[in-house]
């Protein structure tokens, strides 16, 4: 598996291909061109296959005149096979994350900002990096030289939907496999006719004989919406297929309330383009978080802080002897052995066993943490237990994340309410904002008055756990995610102030403010009111409607109280 097809085979009805020049993404077209609605959701399938004498292959590229650089193939090619010694005979289903190397995104894409103005900031359109959504089948077939049948059906987004991708695949994938390109070619049409994802609406996406009902979160959701409900206002034959979530496999989502603002790879390999700059040891390790199933990168990555290792209890005995790994002694260890070793943190194997019920078909999971790092908070007996029990009494596994979701979700927002509290608390007063000024500015963020404020008004009023609060978010500011709260709530504050400033000019007396005003300062403030009006008609700023039309009414009536040739200047023909 250590080479790549640079061609594919023949076009499939003149539509299939393999990914041809070295530019990156599509060419730029109207909304109404074809494959318009299929890139609002994806922005191609692949389909890799593995050559006897090239290794892993990009057998196509649909629809054809998407362009992948050959780096971006490189890296489909490889993060599309399972990267291990286990053998995965059958179906497997996965997801990763790819830098994108084209650079940036056409003007087509220009309704990003409009739905990332509106969507989660977790669920946000990559402008950078692609999803890849993989499903792998490998099958013994005597036919084949190797005496395997292995390929993997691929969607490309910069969705991060990976409850719908995947229900999608497992509904394409196995139809593919039996009939190939025409199937491929006629799930894209249907892809194609879907409507855009919009965030806040429920929609229905015929595929294949199957309506897959789904609704797109919306930042302005309370942190536990319900499922979407079937729509009344029309029939749908057959039933669909409701999904609670578009995105919800993991526990990421919980997080919402606190971006992850590093790079994360769900599946990396040692064929990645950035293998050599996150395993090198000549600085500290990256901001990253790697997902990894080749047992090379134990022995690789175990200078790295934080190791997870997942598997049954016997698999450490069962790796090769130069790829085991040796404990750094400065990492401390949750080990997969009953009790407590002296270097070990204070929780059991028993807190670490995966919550699937033990039983035929149903082996317990280990998980063996390795970590420099030092806990700030207490663990949460009272959680753990209710887990324990659940897995006792064979609580439904939907039951048991959502339990585990809600502890999260609710220990992140005791974490992030606080910050939000101080940072509101930089805002200028509405009174300070008077309509002919430029508006005051938002006070800087002093993390010493931050911290001296949790006395009354910290993480302890809503949480119960204890711990060292402080020293939590003194790490916080040290990391990229704080950098990157505050840039965002800064940026969402500077809207706020200037949408304040706007109403303010609006529900001012214009006839006024312009009897003792030069003309000069009369056509300034023109071009100011058409820049605010221009930001706010792009979503950017939080505004009714009706500060909009007072706006337009004053930009109209200043421009008539101006003599002709200011007014033929400013509102050319």
């Amino acid at each position: 598996m250590d080479a790549l097809s640079g061609t594919g085979p023949p076009r499939a009805r003149g539509c299939l291909g393999a990914a041809g020049p070295r530019s990156s993404g599509r060419a730029a077209r109207t909304p109404a061109a074809p494959w318009a609605r299929f890139s609002a959701w994806l922005e191609c399938v692949c389909v890799v296959t593995f050559d006897l004498e090239l290794g892993q292959a990009l057998e196509l590229v649909y629809p054809n005149d998407f362009r992948l650089t050959d780096k971006e193939k490189s890296s489909i090619c490889y993060l599309s096979f399972p990267d291990s010694h286990s053998g995965c005979l059958g179906d497997t289903q996965f997801s990763f994350r790819m830098r994108q190397c084209g650079g940036q995104r056409s003007p087509w894409h220009a309704d990003d900002r409009h739905y990332n103005s509106r969507a989660p900031l977790a669920l946000q359109r990559e402008p950078a990096h692609y999803f890849g959504y993989v499903y792998f089948r490998q099958v013994k077939d005597s036919s084949v030289k190797r005496g395997y049948f292995q390929k993997s059906l691929v969607l490309v987004s910069r969705l991060p939907f990976v409850r719908l991708f995947q229900a999608l695949l497992s509904l394409i994938a196995p139809e593919y496999f039996d009939k190939l390109a025409p199937c491929l070619e006629a799930v894209c049409s249907e892809i194609d006719q879907w409507p855009a994802p919009a965030p806040g609406q429920t929609l229905n996406l015929p595929v294949m004989g199957v309506v897959v009902q789904v609704r797109i979160p919306s930042r302005v959701d309370k942190s536990e919406s319900s499922p979407p409900k079937q729509c009344d206002q029309e029939n749908l034959l057959p039933a669909p297929m409701v999904l609670a979530s578009v995105h919800e496999l993991d526990l990421f989502s919980c997080l919402q309330p606190l971006r992850f603002c590093c790079d994360f790879r769900p599946y990396f390999t040692i064929h990645d383009s950035e293998f050599k700059e996150f395993t090198t040891r000549t600085q500290a390790p990256p901001n990253v978080v790697l997902g990894v199933t080749n047992p090379f990168f134990i022995k690789t990555l175990q200078h790295w802080p934080h190791i997870l290792r997942v598997g049954e209890p016997k698999m450490s005995g069962d790796l090769p002897k130069q790829v085991k790994l040796k404990k750094p002694s400065r990492l401390k260890t949750l080990d997969t052995k009953p009790g407590l070793s002296s270097r070990a943190q204070t929780l059991r194997t028993s807190d670490l066993r995966t919550l699937r019920p033990s039983g035929r078909g149903h082996p317990l999971v280990f998980f063996g943490l390795y970590t420099a790092y030092t806990a700030h908070l207490h663990r949460d007996k009272a959680l753990l237990k209710r887990l324990l029990k659940g897995v006792q009494k064979k609580r439904p596994s939907d039951v048991q994340s959502a339990l585990l979701r809600r502890h999260l979700l609710e220990l992140t927002q005791s974490f992030i309410i606080p910050l939000e509290h101080y940072m509101a608390s930089l805002m200028p007063l509405q009174k300070s904002i008077t309509p002919w000024k430029t508006p005051p500015q938002i006070r800087p963020f002093s993390q010493d008055d931050f911290l001296r404020s949790l006395e009354h008004a910290g993480p302890q009023l809503t949480c119960i756990l204890k711990g060292d609060w402080l020293g939590l978010y003194r790490r916080f500011f040290k990391s990229p995610h704080f950098d990157g709260w505050y840039r965002q709530r800064h940026k969402e504050m500077a809207l706020k102030l200037e949408a304040l400033h706007l109403e303010a000019i609006c529900e001012a007396n214009i006839e006024t403010w312009m009897k003792d005003k030069s003309e000069v300062e009369i056509v300034d403030l023109v071009l100011k009111l058409r820049e605010k009006l221009v930001r706010a008609q792009g979503h950017q700023l939080p505004v009714k409607e009706a500060t909009l039309q007072r706006a337009q009414l004053y930009i109209e009536t200043v421009i008539g109280s101006l003599p002709k040739d200011l007014q033929a200047v400013l509102c050319p023909p």
